[in-house]
This record gives structure tokens, C-alpha cells and sequence, in this order.
């Protein structure tokens, strides 16, 4: 998909748009509220500046590469009509944008901490290494297995809402008997685990692949990847708390 340049600049004024009501709280809050003026203004100027740019080309790079790269590879994974290598390039997918993500490498080092502190594990930096690493395998699992089974259900045609319905239910359930110190982590790595990169191009993969089996509706069926991506791992670390 071909993105002109004035439809760069159409994505530059839109990135202007959408960070404008954040910059009129900061400075409503600053001047007239704590009634200060705001510090070292031509930096701050400058970095609203890099930010806007690097937001604009950030939805530039999606829209000319990784929304067509994932909707054509689902389209072809689709046509050569092998599931298993659909399947398990879905869960590589999912396992390798979750394993780097820094949002999860922080909250797995605090919570090494915290587990260290408590003695929980031992207090040295291979411990809470491995500990930290766990973590994030497992939860790398959690958003892959996510993946494998969204793919299934837009293969099949199963309703979305049941899925979420059960999963979260399930979540409720097994927080009833889970370790209290590992449940506030598995309801942070829910939310961690949607990055800036795993939400396009899981989305263009959901989306090209309903588009590409008769009978599916993009709409309907094509999005939902990204909610089974934030529920798998709150699943899977309320188990690895039970089990470990």
C-alpha cells in the first residue's frame, strides 16, 4: 500500500490533533493551577516537536509496511491451507514481540525484587535473573498460545464474546485460591503485553486472515486477537504462581 506524501502530512496534522488536548492539561495545570511557568519551555517546545514527528512517522511506517505485511501473510498462509505452520507462525509471532517487550522486562525485574525482599527466592542477581525470566517466558507462552487460539476462532467461526466471557470468568475463579503476591502481576502482564508493534501487525494478521476464508466478516471476525492477548497471560501467571 502506497502512502503519498500529503498523506504523510495528513498523518502529521493528525498526530498534532491528538497530542494537542494533552499539551492544553499539562499547561492549564502549570500555569493556572500551580501558577508556575513552565520549565526550560524551548526543550519542552523541542521535545513536543520529536514527538509529534516520531508519532506521525510511526503510523506512517504501519500503514506502508507492517499492516500490508501482515495481511498479506495471513492471506498466503491461507491459501497454501497448511494450519500448522499458520498456527505456529502465530505463536512465534506472539512469543517473540512479548519476550523483548520492555513494559514486561520491568514489571518481571520488580517483581524479582519484591520476591527477593521476601524471601521468596534467594536474594542474588542470578535469582531474580532467572526469576525475571520466567516470568517472561512465560508470559511470551501466554500471548503465542493467545494468538493460536485467535487464529482458531475466526477459522471456526466461534463467537467472540463466549471466549472472553469464560476466560475472564476463569480469571475471577482462580484468583479465589491464587498466591496473593502473584496476582497483581498476572493482572499487570495482561495489560503490558500489547505493544506497539504486537497490536498492528497481530490485527493486520486477524484481519487478513478473514478476509481470506469465505464466509468471514473482517469486522466480526477479524479483530479480537488483541483481547486474547491481554486475558491468556493473566491466565497463565495465576498458574505458574500456583505451580511454581
Amino acid at each position: 500500500m502506497a502512502v503519498t506524501r500529503r498523506g504523510f502530512v495528513t498523518i502529521l496534522l493528525s498526530s498534532m490533533r491528538d497530542l494537542l488536548p494533552i499539551i492544553c492539561v499539562v499547561a492549564f495545570f502549570q500555569l493556572v493551577v500551580i501558577g508556575q511557568p513552565l520549565p526550560d519551555a524551548a526543550a519542552l517546545l523541542l521535545g513536543i516537536v520529536f514527538v509529534v514527528l516520531g508519532l506521525a512517522l510511526f503510523v506512517y511506517g504501519l500503514d506502508i509496511s507492517l499492516f500490508p505485511l501482515g495481511e498479506s501473510m495471513a492471506h498466503s498462509f491461507a491459501q497454501k491451507g497448511n494450519l500448522v505452520w499458520l498456527l505456529l507462525f502465530g505463536f512465534s509471532l506472539g512469543f517473540a514481540t512479548t519476550i523483548a517487550e520492555p513494559a514486561l522486562i520491568a514489571i518481571a525485574a520488580e517483581a524479582a525484587m519484591i520476591a527477593a525482599s521476601e524471601n521468596q527466592i534467594d536474594n542474588s542477581e542470578a535469582a531474580m535473573a532467572t526469576y525475571a525470566l520466567r516470568l517472561r517466558l512465560v508470559v511470551a507462552a501466554a500471548v503465542g498460545s493467545a494468538i493460536v487460539l485467535g487464529i482458531f476462532r475466526i477459522i471456526k467461526g466461534w463467537p467472540l464474546h463466549y471466549l472472553i466471557i469464560g476466560g475472564y470468568t476463569a480469571v475471577i475463579m482462580m484468583t479465589g485460591f491464587a498466591p496473593p503476591e502473584i496476582i497483581g502481576i498476572a493482572y499487570d502482564a495482561g495489560g503490558v503485553t500489547t505493544s506497539t508493534i504486537t497490536v498492528p501487525l497481530v490485527t493486520a494478521l486477524g484481519i487478513g486472515l478473514a478476509m481470506s476464508i469465505e464466509g468471514r466478516n473482517p469486522a466480526m471476525d477479524g479483530f479480537g486477537l488483541i483481547a486474547f492477548a491481554s486475558l491468556m497471560p493473566m491466565i497463565f501467571v495465576i498458574l505458574y504462581g500456583v505451580l511454581a
